[in-house]
């Protein structure tokens, strides 16, 4: 909300220029001239192209809106929703209500970004109509199938109104072929090979919207809802060629449907020299999964799974604030927030003989009931030490009670402190930012459930006493513009983890999601973002992003020290484009290593070890329409995945089998339309 208040002084001041200028409380501030010659036709591909900024994606998955806040603020205001993730809510707001775009440490912006080293602003326009977005692509993948998509979205603003629409269709075949080589070790014999082909279908149909309502300074009020159906469609062939024994076709589907309804809003209006804000949220997804797996000699069946999942889960949330500014020289906000978290579970496993009958097999905790009461007070407090300095300080008391019922019982309460320092320090043409702060993972309600993973030949455990991880976590960022609207930016940190959730053992024999002992996360990150201009290269830009990662925890099997589950020790993207008046082109190359997963009879390992490339080419015959055709996978990068398998556990350091998965979706074209209209 204190944003508000500069917004207007900013909105006077700043000059109409292409160049980024230096705003208010050491932000930067583009003008929509700056994102002239990439004819964006939505907010979304405006964010996009501010040098050195990326968009956190948060999971819609979050609870509460605390740990939800994400990096991006829409008229110095914060959604009130989460199922919309900000790319979909940026996507639906035409580029031409874009006025422009400001860059700044996230403690400009309120309580739940202190501590972010950048949080972008997107400012619009109070031009009144209607404006619209029409977004179609086509996509043809190496079978030779062409699969349509694509929304509309409009925004109408009359008076101190602006009402928001939109809907579409995601339709996202994946396509993909490959193999799967079993050998014994440590001879190297083969056991088994399989040819596969899979025919993947992710498609969801949504509608969304928002009303909001602008009076003025601590004066406004936002409506938003959400409607979702989707659907995800799996189907595997297998031809299995054994070392010894009859050739198998293998078989599996899986049908994967769920719908979401959301609903959410806030108001805020002045108090005590301030302003009060309400934000109410409620959202209910259901799940309907179903999935099998037979095998078949020369046409007759031998056996298989089968596994049916439905569960519901439910979110109700409501957070109350104040905030105010230059009270005796500090920003100061503070309140509290409610919610009620529920999962309600129903797992079932068969096995199928091969008569077709169907047998079910008993699994820990495939019945369940999770509720969650949960809590928190929040205070925070920030102000300029000096006209270079700058610090913000919090405290958040979480409390939580967690009730597990079904197939076990479990009742705990949780308490914790959850205080933070950002200390921010800018002389031109340097930015400098440290923050310290205590943080508590969310658990995820699903690892309370045991299920099958039909696909990989193995069960996922529940485990009712997952406790979360907490942290003391530090980050020091530096940055500094380069070559006129570039910016080239590190960051380091280091985080000190006690109760590292990852993989444990339990007493039926498999293994779960839980608690290990006390380990640490480090990380440097380098984000550099070049115009090419002065290089010769008109229009060009280049942004390159690379993370080096250091994870370690001791292992409960071999007693030694690993990198933590899921976590990758490097990563990088470079990216150019150039803009040439009516033409565009540029290509993309990403890369990482291996994420390992350590299991308690296997190491599962997924290894893309080449480089995913993805190039496009743009005509924009006018300002308002913009074609691109595109290709991903130019160079028809294969996903590995290796899994190493140990018995009875990995306490034994000898494996005695070993399997390797090789997958490809060779090359997608694409071609897409964005037409903006009024």
């Amino acid at each position: 909300m204190r944003i508000a208040i500069l917004a207007a002084a900013l909105a006077a001041s700043a000059p109409a220029s292409a160049a980024p200028q230096e705003g208010l409380g050491g932000r930067t501030v583009y003008e929509a001239a700056f994102f002239a010659a990439y004819s964006p036709s939505s907010a979304l591909e405006v964010v996009q192209r501010v040098p050195g900024f990326s968009i956190e994606l948060v999971s819609e998955d979050v609870r509460g809106f605390g740990q939800a806040a994400g990096n991006v603020v829409i008229n110095g205001n914060r959604p009130s929703s989460k199922s919309d993730t900000i790319e979909t809510i940026l996507a639906r707001i035409p580029a031409a209500r874009v006025a422009r775009v400001e860059v700044g440490p996230g403690d400009l912006f309120g309580s739940e970004f202190s501590g972010k080293p950048q949080v972008l602003n997107l400012v619009l326009t109070g031009d009144g109509g209607l404006s619209a977005t029409l977004d179609a692509t086509v996509r043809r993948d190496f079978t030779g199938k062409v699969s349509p998509e694509g929304s509309l979205s409009g925004l109408l603003r009359s008076g101190r109104s602006s009402f928001n629409l939109a809907a579409g269709v995601l339709n996202n075949p994946t396509p993909e072929e490959g193999s799967d080589v079993l050998t014994a070790l440590p001879s190297g014999e083969l056991v088994e090979f399989r040819r596969k082909f899979n025919a993947m279908n992710d498609r969801e149909v949504y509608a969304s919207g928002s009303w909001e309502h602008d009076d003025g300074v601590y004066r406004t009020a936002h409506l938003n809802f959400r409607v979702e159906r989707g659907r995800f469609l799996l189907n595997q062939d297998n031809d299995v060629f054994p070392a010894a024994g009859p050739i198998r076709d293998d078989r599996l589907r899986q049908h994967f449907r769920r719908r979401e309804y959301e609903i959410g809003g806030d108001v805020t209006r002045p108090l005590w020299g301030g302003g009060i804000k309400l934000i109410g949220l409620a959202t209910r997804r259901h799940r309907d999964d179903s999935e099998f797996s037979h095998n078949r000699i020369e046409g007759s069946l031998t056996g298989g799974f089968a596994q049916d999942v439905e569960s519901q889960r439910n979110e109700t949330v409501l957070r109350l604030l104040w905030s105010r500014n230059g009270l005796d020289g500090w920003n100061v906000e503070i309140g509290g927030e409610a919610a009620l978290n529920s999962l309600d579970s129903d797992v079932n496993l068969f096995l199928i003989d091969a008569d077709g009958g169907q047998t079910r097999i008993d699994l820990p905790v495939d019945q369940a009931k999770v509720t969650e009461w949960r809590g928190e007070l929040f205070a925070n407090a920030g102000r300029n030490l000096s006209s270079e300095l700058r610090i913000d300080l919090g405290l958040i008391f979480e409390s939580s009670r967690l009730k597990v019922r079904g197939d076990t019982r479990a009742d705990r309460s949780l308490r914790f402190l959850k205080p933070k320092a950002v200390l921010d320090w800018r002389r031109a043409p340097w930015h400098a930012q440290l923050a310290l702060a205590r943080t508590v993972a969310q658990l995820d309600f699903e690892d309370f459930v045991s299920a099958a993973e039909l696909a990989n030949d193995r069960v996922d455990a529940g485990n009712a006493e997952l406790v979360p991880q907490r942290a003391w976590e530090a980050l020091f960022t530096i940055e500094r513009p380069i070559l006129g609207d570039g910016l080239a930016k590190v960051e380091l940190s280091y985080n000190h983890i006690s109760l590292v959730q990852d993989r444990v053992p339990t007493p039926e024999g498999f293994d779960a999601p839980g608690n290990l002992g006390t380990g640490r996360q480090a990380f440097v990150r380098t984000t550099l973002a070049a115009p090419l201009s002065r290089f010769g290269i008109r229009g060009g830009r280049l942004d390159v992003s690379a993370t080096l990662q250091d994870t370690r925890v001791r292992d409960p099997y071999t007693h030694r020290h690993r990198s933590f589950s899921g976590f990758h020790d490097w990563e990088f993207e470079a990216s150019f484009r150039q803009d040439l008046g009516r033409f565009g082109w540029g290509f993309t190359v990403a890369g990482d290593p291996a994420e390992p997963y350590f299991r308690r009879t296997e190491t599962d390992v997924p290894n893309n070890e080449d480089p995913y490339v993805t190039a496009f080419a743009e005509y924009r015959p006018s300002a308002r329409t913009t074609i691109t055709f595109g290709v991903d996978n130019l160079l028809q990068s294969r996903a590995r995945r290796f899994r190493t398998f140990f018995a009875p556990d990995r306490s034994n350091p000898d494996p005695f089998l070993s399997e390797v998965r090789e997958r490809s979706a060779h090359i997608t074209t694409y071609v897409r339309l964005k037409q903006s209209f009024g």
